[in-house]
């Protein structure tokens, strides 16, 4: 049965986004960086931006805590996983394990910190003639107590991997939806990492993105009741869930138990839909480090200061590769992937 008690809680969506257990963070980047320079930053004047901390969005973008490529340099985690889904442009991917990749147009990069993981994501803009947009969902999925530890590992889930369902309603409207984490009918996600939350059959956890055409009309099925359901509506005009109207820009939190019904109103929409069976451990937080208790965030910060978790063999603390390389994998142990546009091995600069 539908009803409009669907819509347990409502909240304007900020910078970053409010997320329920078993989630830890969202945030969406959306820049609109012009055309690059030899180095692959932003062929512009940086005069006025808070080098190492540009975060305000002057002209529509943001250098965060990039100095020549925008990006965020060397950063450690541990405790929890970082899951990275690109939907315009590019990222550069190097960290302490020895892994690199240059990723992005509908990949997703999951990353398992566990013990410990430090790594940098560069934002290379490699059009010196035209814009280089970037927009991605960096997303912080938990992991409970019992593998806070595990070794870290890195995986890459390829956008031919990910499965998209394309649903029309009655009048021909087309609703999209990419299946990152997750079941939606038949069709299943690519295998999450091996020690991940997601990858218990019962954690129902679920990362879909949702593009619906103008007056398109979609049911969102039902899941189980003790799960928690977000849906991020970041871009459209306003949306009736359950014959509720909602306007953009909101945090929906949905009852899980209850299908729901999305009819879209007059302007595209997209949607990120985040779901999953509550962990329900205590959480200490401090920065990159999410543990249990206090004792355990401040042996993380002890042994990230004694460590480095593993040491940064790169050349730099924001490596990016050279201009002409396409989006590959090398892992740790020397295996290399690609994403099959051409890709090939590059070197770090």
């Amino acid at each position: 049965m539908r009803t409009p008690d669907a819509i347990l809680d409502l909240e304007p969506l900020g910078f970053p986004w409010h997320t329920q257990d078993p989630f830890l963070f969202c945030v969406h980047h959306d820049d609109a960086y012009p055309a690059g320079n030899a180095e692959l930053g932003p062929n512009a004047s940086l005069d006025g931006r808070k080098l190492g901390m540009d975060f305000e969005g002057k002209d529509g973008w943001r250098m965060y805590h990039g100095s020549v490529v925008p990006g965020f340099p060397q950063h450690p985690h541990r405790g929890f996983e970082t899951v990275t889904l690109v939907r315009r442009g590019l990222i550069d991917h190097s960290d302490s394990l020895g892994a690199t990749a240059r990723f992005g147009r509908g990949d997703a990069q999951w990353l398992t910190a566990g013990e410990g993981i430090v790594h940098s994501e560069m934002f290379p803009l490699l059009s010196a003639t035209e814009p280089n947009p970037l927009e991605l969902f960096q997303i912080w999925l938990n992991l409970p107590s019992a593998t806070k530890m595990v070794p870290a590992h890195f995986s890459m889930l390829w956008e031919r991997s990910i499965p998209k369902i394309l649903a029309r309603d009655a009048a021909g409207n087309s609703t999209e939806i990419a299946v990152v984490a997750g079941r939606l009918g038949e069709r299943t996600a690519p295998p999450p990492p091996p020690h991940s939350w997601a990858s218990r059959p019962d954690s129902d956890v679920a990362i879909w993105t949702i593009s619906m055409q103008p007056g398109a009309r979609w049911s969102l099925p039902p899941t189980h009741p003790s799960s928690h359901r977000t849906l991020y509506f970041y871009e459209g005009e306003r949306v009736q869930l359950n014959g509720a109207t909602v306007d953009v820009g909101q945090g929906i939190a949905l009852d899980a138990s209850q299908e729901v019904e999305l009819c879209n109103g007059a302007a595209d929409a997209e949607f990120l839909l985040l779901g999953g069976r509550p962990i329900g451990e205590p959480v200490a937080h401090y920065g990159p480090f999410v543990m249990n208790t206090r004792q355990e965030l401040e042996q993380a910060i002890a042994d990230y200061r004694r460590t480095g978790y593993g040491g940064w063999p790169w050349p730099s603390d924001g490596p990016v590769h050279a201009k002409e390389a396409s989006r590959f994998a090398k892992h740790a142990d020397g295996r290399v992937e690609y994403a099959g546009d051409g890709a090939r091995e590059p070197d770090a600069s």
